[in-house]
């Protein structure tokens, strides 16, 4: 279940966490990895996506109810990578010890049945009480459940280790599975899988220049503007009241799993307004997505796909939306059109992204397309600009060093501050770092010859 998803090159759709977990592992993602992907579109609703395309939009009981008939997907999914792979992580959601679901399970111990796979039983001892979760955990399981159960693993462990030795021993006595390996709290760059990040708390951001990004109740890839936040200069804040936003240098609107209801949202709590003013005074106004779409004139829902009807738009583009049925789920590339004002800082730019959304936006009038794009069909323009105000479709756009780092010298050059001129280092790479040290810290604090026993592998 996230909101944080991605667009294979087939144009299919999975969460980024699984996409990191591909990227780690050095081999493309694929929907196999991710074969039921829930996106809350409320509180006890989802968009469910099986092998990568919307099924239907479900309350928590349907999906409970039809979850079986999914589970050849998932069945077929394990089959495909087994075929092509000689080890496969499966990584659990939620608790396997939610003895309210395990009839039902088809991701914890119900996976780890269907592909006869032992377990490993992570705790994280910075949430607290990570003893009585492991050991209640292992109680909790029926005596097959726990046979498989090989090893267990503390995470994002701050301290001496050698304080919690006595308890760990004590741990492998009540359970009768020893603990292999304690790992260390690290603090490492990469993305976040959903919205309890730490990343999106409203205090961040104490830089020359100040980059506000509007903190939706259904916020959706926000990993769009990590590579923003490592730009020198540059500090990007998560803000969801008017109090929260004060006098930002820029403003960004990001994606969201239900325009209309979340600009209604902004229009009652007074950001509306407040982004409104913002955009007359000059502040540099940024839609992705689902933000693009608000800023528009209108938002038209003929068939229900989000909250039906029509919903006036913030009006601060000469756009307007119209939802459709079929979702737009396509990879693409492309480069910055001609702008003027603020963002001809970007002009010429190139990167490259995904597009996911429900709509097709119209521009009409005096707006200069944002983007030229090609998803493999031929150049076509994408989003719009006047003055101060932009919307783009295009997740992924700050990903490229060349359009993040010409947002961040504009906005730093503004506040009368040169710019660090020092050559800027890819976010691929960027991110592989991450991953090795990550990589590097588990090796040193993991017993990995046990690990790599207990899948039948011997290392020389």
């Amino acid at each position: 279940m996230a909101l944080n998803s991605f667009i294979t090159h087939e144009g299919l759709e999975m969460g980024r966490a699984q996409v990191a977990q591909a990227e780690t592992a050095g081999i493309e993602p694929s929907v196999l990895m991710n074969p039921i992907l829930l996106k809350p579109t409320g509180d006890a609703t989802s968009q469910v996506v099986v092998n990568g395309e919307v099924v239907a939009d479900m309350r928590a009981g349907e999906y409970f109810r039809r979850k079986n008939s999914f589970l050849p997907a998932v069945r077929n999914a394990y089959a495909a990578l087994a075929s092509q792979f000689d080890i496969i992580v499966i990584e659990g959601a939620g608790s396997p010890a939610e003895i309210n679901l395990r009839d039902n399970d088809i991701v914890n111990m119900g996976m780890a049945a269907i592909a006869d796979a032992p377990v490993l039983l992570v705790g994280d001892i910075d949430r607290g009480g990570v003893f009585a979760s492991l050991y209640g955990t292992v109680s909790l399981l029926e005596p097959d459940e726990r046979a498989r159960i090989k090893g267990t693993i503390i995470n994002k462990f701050r301290g001496d280790v050698d304080i919690l030795r006595p308890g760990l021993g004590r741990l492998e006595e009540l359970t009768g599975v020893p603990v292999l390996g304690v790992v260390p709290y690290l603090h490492v760059d990469i993305d976040d899988e959903d919205s309890v990040s730490d990343r999106l708390s409203a205090g961040k951001g104490t830089q020359p220049v100040d980059v506000a990004v509007i903190r939706l109740p259904r916020l959706s890839n926000f990993t769009d503007f990590i590579s923003l936040e490592r730009q020198p200069g540059v500090g990007v804040r998560y803000v969801g009241s008017t109090r929260e936003l004060g006098t930002p240098d820029c403003i960004i609107i990001p994606g969201t799993k239900n325009s209309m209801a979340d600009l209604l949202w902004l229009r009652q709590n007074g950001l509306e307004t407040a982004i409104k003013r913002h955009a007359a005074a000059g502040t540099p106004i940024l839609g992705i997505c689902g933000g693009y779409q608000m800023l528009g004139r209108t938002l038209e829902d003929p068939h229900g796909v989000e909250d039906g009807g029509t919903v006036r738009g913030m009006e601060l583009l000469p756009v307007d939306t119209r939802y459709e049925q079929e979702k737009v789920r396509t990879r693409v590339d492309g480069t910055v059109g001609k702008l003027d004002g603020f963002f001809a800082c970007m002009a010429g730019a190139d990167f490259e992204g995904y597009e996911i959304h429900m709509g097709q936006t119209l521009v009409d009038g005096d707006a200069t397309p944002f983007a030229v794009i090609d998803a493999g069909q031929g150049p076509k323009p994408d989003g719009a600009q006047r003055g101060n105000v932009a919307g783009s479709y295009v997740h992924g756009l700050f990903d490229s060093a060349e359009t993040a780092g010409a947002l961040a010298r504009e906005l730093l050059s503004k506040k009368g501050v040169t710019p660090e001129m020092a050559e800027q280092e890819s976010h691929a790479d960027y991110k592989e770092r991450q991953y090795t040290r990550l990589a590097d810290a588990v090796r040193s604090s993991v017993d990995m010859a046990a690990v790599y026993a207990i899948l039948g592998i011997t290392r020389a």
